[in-house]
């Protein structure tokens, strides 16, 4: 089974947001969408374990954990645990800044865990912990312990920020070749930043695309997860990630959210039509009022940006 909104996207993916809590304080994260943080208690295991079944038997077959930072949750082993042992999933992968992660990386791929992706702004400490607040000694050797617990891939994101981290982009190339890692260099997407950050720090990646153009033995694109571009360099790949202020990538989403607090999000840019599926499931909703919820939600589903209006 596989449910396509009205606009004949199918609905491939899930991002179950499962804390609010980080341990570094980025200042360009985006937090999925969500609201600044609000008081509400997490998701139990059996919870996002339940939702993600729904989803599932519905033809999701590919779950991103989220935050927040995800490894917050002292019981993040058992929500990867629960969820990897749903019959028909096919892909498990989780977002870190990799501060905490080189004392569980083993431990969560030994529970399921199949990919991770990794933020990474800065190779320059200084820099790293402007941006952050964090320590980029932790971070890398999260990278590190990742690789090693043999993570396939493992992604470092990397946000583009004009006078910031702009020059460093050759450089974090190397390092991915040095660990590999495959790089994903992301424009910067002005959800949930003020227009003055935006626009003081937001950097087109135009110049480095046509510089990939040159280095790639190919370029491929991937269909279902907005047409990004891969180039397939000699030593390395990097994605080039766009915001979702575009019709192209609008236009080829595939993915459902849900918030911390239990609901539904159609779409990274939109909280006006949440729908509350963590009530149902604490009142014994069964299977067919919780597949309902997931059916409705994809009828809303919808391009933020309409230009173009099919596939």
């Amino acid at each position: 089974m596989r449910l396509c909104d009205n606009f004949g996207r199918p609905l491939l993916n899930l991002r179950i947001s499962v804390t609010q809590q980080c341990s570094y304080h980025c200042t360009y994260c985006h937090r999925e969408g969500e609201d600044e943080h609000t008081n509400h208690p997490e998701m139990s295991v059996e919870e996002i374990v339940r939702i993600a079944e729904i989803a599932v038997g519905l033809g999701i077959t590919r779950i991103k954990l989220t935050g927040g930072e995800p490894l917050m949750r002292k019981d993040i082993c058992q929500i990867v645990a629960g969820i990897a042992d749903i019959s028909g999933l096919k892909d498990l992968s989780l977002t870190t800044n990799g501060s905490m992660l080189s004392d569980v990386a083993k431990k969560l791929r030994d529970a399921g865990l199949g990919r991770i992706n990794i933020s990474l702004a800065s190779l320059n400490p200084q820099t790293y912990h402007k941006l952050t607040l964090g320590s980029l000694d932790k971070t890398l050797a999260g990278i590190e312990a990742a690789v090693k617990a043999g993570f396939n891939p493992v992604k470092l994101n990397m946000v583009i920020l004009r006078s910031i981290n702009e020059h460093e982009v050759s450089d974090m190339i190397t390092y991915a070749e040095k660990t590999r890692t495959i790089l994903q260099l992301i424009e910067l997407d002005p959800i949930n930043l003020s227009n003055t950050y935006y626009k003081q720090y937001h950097h087109n990646l135009k110049n480095y695309e046509e510089m990939l153009q040159q280095k790639a033995t190919n370029i491929k694109q991937r269909q279902f997860m907005h047409n990004r571009l891969i180039y397939n360099l000699p030593t390395t790949t990097v994605e080039v990630v766009h915001p979702i202020e575009n019709t192209n990538f609008c236009l080829h989403c595939t993915r459902i959210r849900v918030t911390t607090d239990g609901k539904l999000k159609t779409c990274l840019m939109q909280n006006n039509n949440l729908i509350d599926i963590l009530t149902s499931i604490q009142q014994g909703a069964n299977k067919e009022k919780l597949e309902q919820l997931f059916q409705q939600a994809n009828r809303q589903r919808e391009p933020y940006n309409k230009t173009l209006t099919t596939i």
